[in-house]
């Protein structure tokens, strides 16, 4: 009988992708919230998941959901300032010297700026993306290909993991 790994090694072993997920999807300002959130969801329902299942699938499913949470909530609860805030600096993101080509993806309709995180920083196979956007396959794909004909166009220097021109 395969038992499945302690729940501390699964945040330790898929605990970055799912931060820079939360990251390309929500921005850097609500993606730690969010990761908490994935993290504290996936820990109550660890116990009941197949030990066959894609670990790494199922947790950025669970982000996903929890970034809609946030975009709902920030939806409801704008939060006025007096000033504008100074331009963000790196805040210890990776690649954060790469400003450029994150404000083009953040600028990127929604499905296309999600199946480019799925797909280009998360990894996952189509077929796992459609299930969490709730599409087809084809679909899941057309998206990811036309945000990088999206940011080929709005940001030439783009390249992403996997990016095969």
């Amino acid at each position: 009988m395969v038992m499945k790994p302690p729940f501390e090694k699964i945040v330790t072993e898929h605990g970055a992708t799912v931060l820079r997920v939360c990251r390309v999807v929500l921005g850097a300002h609500d993606a730690e919230d969010a990761w908490s959130e994935t993290f504290l969801a996936a820990m109550r329902s660890y116990p009941e998941l197949p030990e066959s299942a894609n670990v790494e699938a199922w947790l950025v499913t669970i982000a996903h959901r929890k970034a809609i949470d946030v975009v709902r909530a920030a939806k409801r609860n704008p939060l006025p300032v007096r000033q504008m805030p100074e331009k963000p600096a790196g805040d210890g993101v990776v690649g954060a010297d790469d400003t450029g080509v994150w404000a083009a993806v953040s600028a990127l309709p929604d499905k296309q700026r999600r199946a480019i995180a799925y797909h280009y920083v998360a990894g996952l196979p189509y077929a796992e993306i459609a299930q969490i956007l709730g599409g087809t396959t084809d679909a899941a794909r057309r998206a990811a290909a036309d945000g990088l004909k999206n940011l080929r166009r709005t940001y030439p220097g783009a390249t992403l993991r996997g990016d095969t021109r």
